[in-house]
């Protein structure tokens, strides 16, 4: 086959390139650049897309002996990356731009493109699996990136190749060494990749400007401090509140409420962030038919998050595809704008993903079934 192997200048990407390499497929490296002004170096484990990252690509693709080549996708990132995070923040969702990145610039215009270009498949570093054409938890439970995958469609998915999803990331940097690949001890990105001082609250503030609002008690609506905007504030947040004075009985205050049109965030109690059910938006089942009865499974709802039970039934949410979760034990720090991901929930299979929505509504009180 004719691959293109997407190789950000990391480690994890230079093995996969090296892997569908050995493979035996024609393969070809491509580095996106995702920014209109890359600096010129990687602040530690921070950020990406750096002139040092393209070419620590280049460099990787040298030694495996394939083409390589950069594309601009700057401007398509800005706009349905960066654009679409800023707009989540302001009004009051936490996006999650690592599923948004896959979902609309690596396996969408990447892959469009691709494929124009007569090219058979992607591949990438992710860590997940695709086993006869279904997503699946990687090997290295820590590094895991189903997750973030889950949004991908059935074709998507036929389009693609996760060729380390079967190898714990130590292993992966003892191959790449023994490759040869100077990459091999190069940190793993963290954080937000078009935020590299990792300060996010700046990051929005430049761009949302001030929304002065009020935070609230839950319980007795006083009125404890105010704000410069919502987008400071994240469902479950505790620390950077701004509140001087404790809870009346000492306990620690979380956000359990933001309205974005009136500016106030609520901050409670623990228990206040306890959720029970959970409607979601934009469905995407990864078999590629809708399933049409309610049926069991396990939910995450955060890049590394657990998993909870609960039951799942596909439906219709303002005319588009979406999702009812009813969960059987309650979830904390749900926010809107992360994914909800459904897994199978028994033992042999419970690493492959069902389908995944983004959470739009949460429910604070369990469903209530009617005695016969």
């Amino acid at each position: 086959m004719r691959v293109l192997a997407a190789m950000s200048g990391g480690v994890d990407s230079a093995v996969a390139a090296a892997r569908a390499v050995e493979a035996g497929h024609e393969v070809v490296g491509v580095h996106l650049a995702l920014s209109t002004a890359p600096g010129a170096l990687r602040t530690g484990s921070r950020g990406c897309c750096s002139r040092e990252d393209a070419s620590d690509a280049r460099r990787a693709a040298d030694v495996l002996g394939i083409p390589f080549y950069v594309w601009d996708f700057a401007d398509r990132f800005k706009d349905d990356v960066i654009d679409e995070f800023v707009e989540a923040y302001a009004a009051g969702r936490t996006p999650n731009p690592c599923l948004t990145c896959n979902e609309k610039i690596k396996f969408a215009a990447l892959a469009d493109k691709a494929l124009a270009l007569g090219f058979d498949a992607l591949a990438t570093g992710h860590y997940a699996q695709l086993v006869d054409g279904e997503l699946r938890r990687a090997v290295d439970a820590d590094k895991d990136q189903s997750y973030v995958l889950a949004v991908l469609t059935r074709d998507q998915l036929s389009r693609a190749m996760f060729p380390i999803g079967d190898t714990p990331k130590s292993e992966i940097r003892a191959e790449a060494a023994r490759r040869g690949l100077a990459v091999a001890d190069k940190p793993d990105s963290h954080d937000i990749c078009f935020i590299p001082s990792g300060d996010t609250r700046a990051f929005l503030g430049a761009r949302i400007g001030v929304r002065p609002g009020a935070i609230v008690d839950a319980s007795s609506g006083e009125r404890l401090a105010e704000h410069d905007g919502v987008h400071g504030f994240t469902i479950g947040q505790r620390k950077g509140l701004g509140v001087e004075s404790p809870a009346a009985d000492g306990k620690p205050r979380y956000v359990t409420e933001i309205d974005p049109d009136s500016g106030t965030v609520t901050v409670g109690t623990a228990a206040d962030l306890q959720v029970w059910g959970i409607t979601a938006t934009r469905a995407v089942w990864t078999s590629g038919v809708t399933p049409d009865e309610p049926f069991d499974a396990m939910v995450q709802v955060r890049a590394h998050g657990g998993l909870a039970p609960v039951r799942a039934t596909a439906t219709v949410v303002d005319g588009e595809p979406g999702i009812e979760i009813e969960l059987q034990e309650p979830l904390t720090g749900v926010a809107r704008g992360q994914a909800a991901v459904l897994y199978l929930p028994d033992a042999r299979r419970g690493d492959q993903v069902v389908g995944c929505g983004r959470i739009a509504t949460t429910a604070s009180q369990p469903t209530v079934v009617p005695s016969p």
